[in-house]
């Protein structure tokens, strides 16, 4: 019985280790998160017919042999559109969270044959870069669906090459409402070392545009200042 107690006390004790050391030390974000409830942010054909590919890669100056990223890429609307773009030279890494949509897109990328362009899962608070790998991380209408912003940006900043930047594309409206006040992203990003380099509306695509550098050493998780939201 003595035996049993010892091994149930150490069993309880392993837990609260674990329990410890699960809990995030990234400042959780005030503010409500949406749902994921679709894999496209609306048809292709509507969005080719306002022209939002081609004038979102201008602002973000895409040019042939970079490296991009688009973090929460769907069904691959910016994926298949980057690649062209890049050319041979150049490389896309497509990501998702959700493993159906990662493979609905990986399939979509055979099919199209876009030899420059890879598919990957990432996590919901990491996008799983490897570092020091793009020029551009594109990350379009899906940031108010990041539950943990901080940790998700500090994951994601080694991941920028040397004057690399983060493309953010969503519509200006609470979180909870599938958009993202431009203030909130802002403080957001600054929080966790980035600053904003461009912003400007684009009410012809129910959004804005904002672009965001490496700024400064990446702050230690426990000195975020998280950011409050009215």
């Amino acid at each position: 019985m003595r035996l049993a107690a010892c091994l149930l006390l150490l069993a309880v004790g392993a837990c609260d280790i674990i329990a410890r050391e699960d809990k995030s030390v990234f400042p959780p974000a005030d503010r409500p998160v949406s749902d994921i409830v679709s894999s496209q942010f609306s048809d292709e054909a509507s969005r080719d017919r306002v022209n939002e590919a081609e004038t979102v890669m201008d602002m973000a100056d895409i040019e042939e042999g970079m490296t991009v990223a688009d973090i929460g890429a769907g069904n691959g609307y910016y994926t298949v559109r980057l690649a062209p773009r890049v050319g041979d030279r150049g490389r896309v890494l497509a990501q998702d969270v959700i493993p159906e949509t990662r493979d609905r897109l990986a399939e979509r990328v055979t099919r199209e044959q876009l030899d420059n362009v890879s598919v990957r899962l990432g996590e919901f608070a990491d996008p799983k870069l490897p570092p020091d790998s793009f020029d551009r991380i594109f990350m379009v209408h899906m940031y108010h669906e990041i539950e943990s912003p901080y940790e998700f940006l500090w994951n994601m900043r080694p991941a920028l090459r040397e004057g690399g930047r983060v493309i953010v594309v969503d519509a200006d409206r609470p979180t909870n409402r599938h958009g993202t006040p431009p203030d909130l992203l802002e403080c957001e990003f600054e929080a966790v070392g980035y600053r904003r380099v461009v912003y400007r509306p684009m009410p012809d695509m129910g959004g804005y545009f904002a672009m965001f550098e490496r700024v400064g050493e990446r702050p230690e998780p426990e000195e975020i200042e998280p950011c409050g939201q009215d």
